[in-house]
């Protein structure tokens, strides 16, 4: 494999389970910064802010420059801040959202709205979901950090952002948008704010209908690592394959 400039990693799946390491990725990255290259991390997990995510890493023992952590949260609230006239936006997430939407200069409002964000919230409730299609019934467009049905846990899968968004778009008869991976949106920041090509660029996941389809998307090479999602063999048989398959991230390191 060639060598480049911006190994751009997912979280879920690719670097942790819930809070448990992943040993080879943690092995793989740490050799990076030994090299003096420092990952970025693209993650469709729109529930934590960029310190809450630094603080993940660090606790399984990789130390991240916030300027390298990006999540769809972020890329929701600029996408919608660049396109919302209004700023009055109707949401539905956690405080990772509810922060970038702030940051942006949006306002949270209860009253009916132009834009409805959904996030994933697992405080969500009945309620909740009622209102939600509520607000979209009534006119509100329907954005979604990202569209991930399920992804995985220390226990197993457990339900995504994709497939409670999905729940109110059937309700209010709509098709929503996703900001997030395979949406190349990510991608296009980091290269636009640290000067890279996609030459320059390597998207790493576990997640072929996320993660490798952003990276394809985007236009720059793909590693899938078959440690989460999406196994090695159903991969494989995709029509649009990644750039490099592996079992584990450690067969970088040792080779």
């Amino acid at each position: 494999m060639k060598s480049y400039k911006a190994y751009c990693f997912d979280l879920d799946g690719t670097v942790y389970r819930g809070k448990t390491a992943i040993d080879s990725a943690v092995t793989f990255i740490n050799h990076l910064q030994e090299q003096r290259i420092e990952p970025f991390y693209v993650t469709n997990n729109s529930s934590k802010t960029p310190e809450q995510l630094q603080q993940s890493l660090h606790d399984i023992g990789i130390s991240a420059p916030l300027s390298h952590i990006y999540s769809s949260s972020l890329a929701t609230a600029k996408y919608v801040a660049k396109n919302c006239q209004d700023k009055l936006v109707n949401f539905v997430g956690e405080v990772g959202l509810h922060t970038a939407l702030e940051q942006e200069g949006l306002v949270i409002s209860d009253e009916p709205c132009s834009v409805l964000v959904m996030g994933i919230d697992r405080q969500m409730t009945y309620d909740k979901l009622v209102q939600a299609s509520y607000a979209v019934q009534k006119g509100a467009q329907l954005i979604g950090t990202n569209g991930d049905i399920k992804f995985p846990t220390e226990n197993g899968f457990a339900p995504g952002n994709g497939s409670l968004v999905h729940l109110v778009a059937n309700v209010a008869g709509v098709e929503p948008i996703f900001i997030g991976k395979p949406s190349p949106v990510m991608l296009q920041i980091i290269a636009q704010e640290h000067g890279f090509t996609k030459e320059d660029m390597l998207m790493i996941g576990d997640n072929y209908d996320t993660d490798i389809l952003c990276g394809i998307n985007f236009g720059c090479d793909t590693l899938h690592v078959n440690t989460g999602v999406t196994p090695t063999h159903i991969v494989k048989q995709k029509e649009e394959l990644p750039t490099y398959c592996i079992e584990s991230l450690l067969a970088l390191v040792t080779n």
